[in-house]
């Protein structure tokens, strides 16, 4: 008994130094998939080339993960752009003007502000300030600070910081319910006055749509991508400088 437990055991193992053997040995050279973690159930899953406008969907939980889109960047600086230009005029020329008999009044945004201090509203017009004109300016001015120079190819500094400021200034941003309660003053105005909407008021519905758009069309893994790439390509030009200052002189 004791011999035949002795050969089961020499062929046990001799079958399990033959499969050690036999298994491949993983070459630690070869690039491995980028992995990608679900934001709803934080499931790992390696990234897949996708064909042109098409949507990588999570395995367990069904979100979005990623799109093939590769203009994604590009369409969200246009975007910005064009809303850093509606913010301008939103807040130079007048939101709305009232004519009470025959005197015509008007107003802009930063007029409104001034009047709620000194009116001893100091909360109300820092809030109205802030949710309105410095959540705005900050959120794309953080966009351009992100967007631009990798539309040039470069990287800029503090980039990871600007990522995370961008999310917080979009929250802070309340253009939207701003106006929604300037509209419906106007029209409680309406009965006692005359209403005259001015350039500033329909700037500010654009620019909520621009602001929308800016928020779909941002592409957080294309960023990093692009980043990466730049990055990549600007080490590779730094270091043929480099070769090149090392060179003697012939």
């Amino acid at each position: 008994m004791l011999a035949a437990r002795r050969m089961d055991n020499c062929r046990t193992r001799s079958l399990q130094r033959d499969a050690q053997t036999s298994i491949p040995k993983r070459n630690n050279a070869m690039p491995e998939a980028p992995l990608i973690a679900c934001p709803e159930c934080d499931l790992l899953q390696v990234e897949t080339p996708l064909p042109p406008r098409r949507t990588a969907c999570c395995r367990r939980c069904g979100v979005a993960l990623y799109r093939s889109s590769s203009d994604s960047l590009d369409r969200a600086l246009a975007f910005a752009l064009a809303a850093v230009v509606l913010l301008v005029i939103a807040n130079s020329l007048p939101i709305a003007g009232l004519e009470v008999t025959g005197q015509h009044t008007e107003t802009t945004l930063w007029g409104a502000v001034q009047a709620l201090y000194d009116q001893d509203r100091v909360a109300v017009a820092g809030l109205v300030f802030a949710t309105t004109l410095f959540a705005p300016a900050v959120e794309l001015a953080l966009m351009l600070y992100m967007l631009v120079p990798l539309r040039l190819g470069r990287v800029p500094r503090h980039l990871s910081l600007a990522f995370r400021l961008a999310p917080l200034a979009h929250e802070w941003g309340l253009v939207d319910v701003f106006m929604l309660g300037v509209v419906v003053s106007l029209i409680k105005l309406g009965n006692l006055a005359t209403v005259v909407p001015g350039i500033a008021l329909w700037s500010f519905g654009v620019l909520i749509l621009l602001l929308t758009a800016v928020g779909a069309s941002f592409d957080a893994r294309e960023f990093w991508l692009r980043a990466a790439a730049n990055r990549a390509a600007l080490d590779r030009a730094a270091g043929g400088t480099r070769e090149r200052a090392l060179e003697p002189a012939t």
